[in-house]
């Protein structure tokens, strides 16, 4: 079995699962898929592209009381994969966090979101280096904004620094590496899109860094990446 195929499963079950829920509970989500491209760039190695899919699924578990308001209940998940896993890394997210609604077209999320980080190997000079996965506690803030005839036009934005990862062996070898020494790191996420009723369709933009101090752990810089994400999807509302 590939590596990728233990967290592709049980991410997807987990989408599935919140997608099985909500029927008996009357709740509401969403659920996208997104094709485009990836352009990494890893310390002061060349840029490569790969095509990439990204799925995503987002519940809301608990919606606010008619009487008493607050905020809903909402969890999800995300699937990011490229077609070259050899230069580029294989995602896998799942979170959940609250969503305040601030008037009747805007609203504002805080989300406590695990993502596991495959990262590719390195060749330098010939020579194979093997990059550790990075297991991260992220804390997006996303914000949502529909207008338009019955504001079905959307805008979603999402933003949060990096924290400190967690590492974990690359399953692809079996010797003991240094670990870096982690700087600083962010995610900036855009979506804009049309919501047709039933179904939905959007573009998405994001842009992030990770930086690392150089020493034994990082040599020639080589975890610090930097990557642009562009796709294009449908969703459903359900």
């Amino acid at each position: 079995m590939k590596r990728r195929k233990p967290h592709l499963v049980l991410t997807g079950i987990f989408l599935l699962f919140l997608l099985a829920t909500v029927p008996g509970y009357g709740q509401r989500g969403t659920l996208d898929l997104n094709a485009g491209e990836t352009s990494d760039k890893f310390a002061s190695l060349p840029v490569i592209n790969s095509a990439v899919i990204d799925i995503n699924g987002e519940v809301a578990v608990k919606q606010p009381s008619a009487k008493i308001g607050g905020p809903s209940i909402v969890a999800g998940g995300e699937i990011r994969f490229p077609s070259d896993s050899t230069n580029h890394a294989k995602e896998f997210a799942a979170f959940g966090g609250l969503a305040f609604r601030i008037t009747s077209n805007f609203s504002i999320a805080v989300h406590a979101q695990v993502r596991k980080i495959d990262l590719p190997v390195a060749t330098i000079n010939n020579q194979i280096v093997v990059r550790d996965n990075l297991e991260l506690l992220q804390i997006p803030i996303v914000l949502k904004y529909n207008f338009g005839p019955d504001k079905r036009v959307f805008v979603h934005l999402q933003g949060e620094p990096e924290f400190t990862p967690r590492y974990r062996p690359s399953k692809a070898t079996l010797i003991s590496l240094p670990r870096p020494n982690f700087d600083y790191g962010y995610t900036l996420r855009g979506s804009v899109g049309y919501n047709f009723g039933k179904w939905y369709a959007q573009g998405t933009y994001e842009n992030r860094y990770f930086k690392f101090i150089e020493n034994g752990g990082n040599p020639s810089n080589l975890y610090n990446w930097k990557s642009n994400l562009i796709t294009a999807g449908v969703g459903v509302n359900f």
